[in-house]
This record gives C-alpha cells, structure tokens and sequence, in this order.
C-alpha cells in the first residue's frame, strides 16, 4: 500500500461519495475509482458497499480507515522530524495532553520554551489519557500529560501539576444556587452524574462515594470533557471532572468538590528506553527545570490565584 493510495481512501471513507472526494482531491473521477479498486483487489476485499447514491463502509473498511489516519499521521511526523535532522534544536514537538489543567500547564512551558528556541513547531492532541498513551505507544506522540496514575514499568516522567476535582452543573440546577463555591460530596448523592470513561477513574469514584456511604448515580461516562459540558448545559446531570482553567461559561456553575476532597496529579510521561531527539529530550529538561523552580520560588504560580488549590495532604482520585 502506498501513502498516496491510502490517502485517497481517507477522504473516499470521508466523503462517501466518489465524486466529492475527487473534487476534493483535484482530480478526475476514474482515476479516483481505480485507484480504491485496486486496492480492493491488493487487500483481497471489500472496503466499500456501492449504493445508488452513497457509499458505506465495510467493516474491513472501517478498520482500514482507522489505521490509515495513524499511518498518515506518523508519516508526517517522520517527514518533519528527518528534514529538521540538520537544524540542531528544532522541529516539531508532538503532545498529547489530556483536558483539565494540563492545556494550561502545556501552554505556560510552550511560552517559556518558545523563547529559547523560536525556530520550534508543536502539534498537540486532545483527548483521554487512554487515547494519549495510545498516540504514545503508537509513536505519534513524543510526550504526554496525563492524570496519575501511569504505568512506571513501560514510562518515564514526573509529577508537573495537581487540580481539584469538581462539579459543574446547569445554572438552572438547584445545587447551583447553593451558597459559596464549595459543594459536599454528600448532596451529589442520587443526582445523575457524568464522569470520566476511564474505568480505573470510574471505579475511584464509587469508592469516594462510598466513604459518605452512597453509590454514584453515574448515566453517562465521557472521555471529552467537551462533550460532557454540552450535557451538563442542558441539565442532563452533573458532570465531575478535574478543574479545567477558567473559561467563562454562563450556562453553568462550577464547584469544588469537599468533605472528603479529592484532587488529581498530572504527570508528563514519555516512553522509557525509547530514543529521543535533542529537541524532546531539551523540552522535558526545560519543563523539569520549570518545576525545580515553582518549588523554590514562590513567584512562579502553578495555578492562578482566582484558582482553587486542595491542600497538600488531600488524597488523589
């Protein structure tokens, strides 16, 4: 298979239609069409059901397109970081970070790196901390920021922030109206919740409930903290996730979670015995040297002050 020839199938298994996906592409139809056939006949199946109007993928398809957009993905990675070889410090550092704190936390090294070395590109993802590790595993990624906790065995990295866990809620939600910006775990007790998919976070959970003697009323879990507000806004339920830095939302509140706190840590991980460019391993040497100095210096500000920070002593979830 060629990457040219597997590109085309991308935007065929996008578009689902052989000639929008030849506009697209800046070329004839046939050519298109041979091209998809062909690699039928190279795999040895069916990618696509022919309808009258609209194409459909097979299941083989399905999973051609996922490994496709991977495939794709670390080709481009590999292009970029092989013609910046003769540049010294430079290129393209390639993260992928989970929602909460660490976009801000990432934003602030970027700043400070940037300075050092401006000839630098990034190229950061979104997502779970399951699907970081993955584009880790795969390669796609060089580094990622991730909720603890992390497999030390196949990883390397070190703690770089830590966060409250809260509730946000519809501004319509009686729990909204409540007085202060604290919320004990309690009164969540029998209101429908949306939590974090993973399932070791989803588990922590019942267990904090537990301690207030309660089962979680859990009717969605999300990997996308995104997805989860657009829920929350319409007062499908509560959602509790890890405080994301301030963003002003007037559909919803948002609550420190108390009696008992919890908090998470974030980690900046990478995989252990895994060559590193000069420029990856020159960014976690700047990012380690960013905490040595948040620890020392009480003028580097982890969080913002507006912000809540849990106590040192609270446990992690």
């Amino acid at each position: 298979m060629e990457l040219r020839t597997l590109k085309y199938f991308t935007v065929v298994a996008e578009e689902l239609n052989i000639t929008h996906a030849a506009e697209r592409l800046s070329m004839s139809q046939p050519p298109l069409s041979n091209q998809i056939k062909a690699l039928e006949e190279e795999l040895g199946t069916k990618l696509f059901v022919r309808g009258k109007r609209r194409l459909q993928l097979t299941e083989a398809g399905r999973m051609l397109y996922r490994n496709a957009l991977r495939i794709l993905d670390l080709a481009e990675k590999t292009r970029h970081d092989v013609m910046c070889l003769e540049n010294g410090v430079s290129g393209t550092v390639n993260i992928a970070i989970v929602e909460g704190r660490a976009p801000f936390l990432t934003a602030r090294w970027i700043s400070g790196f940037k300075d050092e070395y401006p000839n630098v590109r990034y190229s950061l993802w979104n997502g779970s901390s399951d699907d970081a590790l993955e584009r880790l595993r795969q390669g796609l990624a060089d580094l990622a920021v991730i909720a603890a906790p992390y497999d030390t065995e196949h990883l390397e990295g070190f703690a770089v922030g830590r966060g409250p866990w809260v509730a946000v809620m519809s501004k319509s939600n009686p729990l909204a109206k409540s007085a202060g910006s604290e919320l004990p775990l309690r009164l969540l007790a029998g209101q429908p919740l949306i939590v974090p998919s993973r399932a070791s976070r989803v588990e922590a959970i019942r267990k904090w409930f537990a301690q207030v003697g309660a089962e979680p009323n859990i009717i969605c879990t999300m990997s996308n903290y995104v997805d989860a507000v657009a829920l929350t806004e319409r007062d499908i339920g509560i959602s509790i996730f890890p405080q994301t830095t301030y963003t002003p939302n007037d559909l919803l509140v948002s609550k420190v979670i108390t009696e008992p706190e919890r908090q998470v840590e974030y980690v900046l991980v990478w995989i252990k015995n895994r060559e590193r460019s000069p420029l990856v391993t020159e960014f976690i040497n700047f990012v380690r040297d960013t905490m040595e100095a948040v620890s020392t210096n009480p003028d580097f500000l982890e969080i913002l002050k507006s912000e809540y920070l849990p106590p040192e002593n609270t446990p992690y979830l």
